[in-house]
């Protein structure tokens, strides 16, 4: 199998920006996903980032997912369980307006270093949208305002953590889905590996690297580029050894932001993707997750083919 992309973003600032830029354009076209190494985040914010992750979870969520998942998920089970995942998680938003303050059992130390690393994230999916940008042939800034609604876009992280399964072959640590979502980025144990993508029929390992960001493209990149960039099936295998911690931050666009095929990439009438309104497909979205992405697009053409969007909403 050929070698899962990393792409070195300082290289972008020297002569070698055009092939930096194609390895980024061969990564969103042909695998939906890629690994950045010296993206600018420091090493030591995303070394206590984990620190204080896998602490919070030894301190308040071990032992609940102890007693909720572990002791009776795979209690006289002997067939796969297709209906729950082996991972103990919780959510937090940035934007529009940040609930870091109001989240449960995290330290004060905790909360700062969060809102920190979400800054520091935010503007590299920003710059991230802009390279994509440039590889597509829109205007600087295109996509960002393609995400922005009338308060902005939405930004969030999912910590996780996926403790040692006894039955892996039994329980995935989060079933096969593509991210409904914009452009994802995620910090991911760099020991203990899990993440798996569908490429060419076949389930490819997510390479482990220190202090690497790994970047994977939602269906709302799909709908924009016009089926140029794709959205990938990924999923994570349970191992029975060690705890993978995984943050995932997800730069998505506002509620009520217009999604479409972006006029430049649309060839001679030749639009396959659905316009909608974000908010709606996230409504679908929530009870097709683990489902097929095209019926969830189908559903949205059969939707705009009954309601007029009208214009997009102003962003004053």
């Amino acid at each position: 199998m050929e070698n899962f992309p990393v792409i070195n973003l300082e290289k972008l600032n020297g002569d070698e920006r055009k092939t930096t830029l194609e390895m980024i354009n061969d990564a969103c076209e042909n695998w939906g996903f890629f690994e950045l190494v010296n993206h600018g985040i420091p090493h030591d914010l995303m070394d206590t980032m984990e620190r204080l992750t896998k602490e919070h979870y030894k301190k308040s969520m071990e032992q609940r997912f102890k007693e909720l998942v572990a002791s009776k998920a795979l209690e006289g089970v002997q067939a796969e369980i297709t209906d729950m995942d082996w991972e103990s998680t919780f959510f937090l938003r940035h934007l529009p307006v940040s609930n870091i303050s109001e989240v449960p059992d995290l330290s004060d130390e905790y909360r700062k270093v969060m809102k920190e690393f979400a800054e520091r994230l935010e503007k590299l999916a920003e710059d991230l949208l802009d390279l994509l940008c440039e590889n597509l042939g829109l205007e600087k800034g295109y996509l960002k305002k393609a995400f922005y609604g009338s308060k902005g876009p939405n930004f969030g992280t999912k910590v996780s953590n996926y403790p040692p399964c006894p039955k892996p072959e039994l329980i995935k640590g989060l079933r096969a889905h593509t991210d409904a979502g914009g452009i994802i980025l995620l910090f991911q144990d760099d020991k203990v590996s899990g993440l798996q993508l569908l490429k060419d029929n076949q389930w490819i390992d997510v390479p482990p690297m220190r202090h690497s960001i790994v970047i994977n493209l939602g269906d709302q990149l799909e709908v924009i580029t016009n089926g140029k960039y794709k959205s990938v099936l990924h999923r994570v295998i349970t191992q029975t050894d060690g705890t993978r911690m995984s943050i995932a931050s997800f730069y998505n666009p506002g509620n009520d932001a217009i999604i479409h095929p972006a006029p430049a990439l649309v060839e001679k009438e030749a639009e396959e993707y659905p316009k909608f309104v974000f908010d709606d497909y996230m409504k679908l979205y929530a009870g097709l997750k683990f489902q097929a992405k095209e019926p969830r697009f189908e559903a949205m053409k059969a939707m705009e083919a009954n309601v007029n969007l009208g214009d997009p909403i102003a962003t004053a």
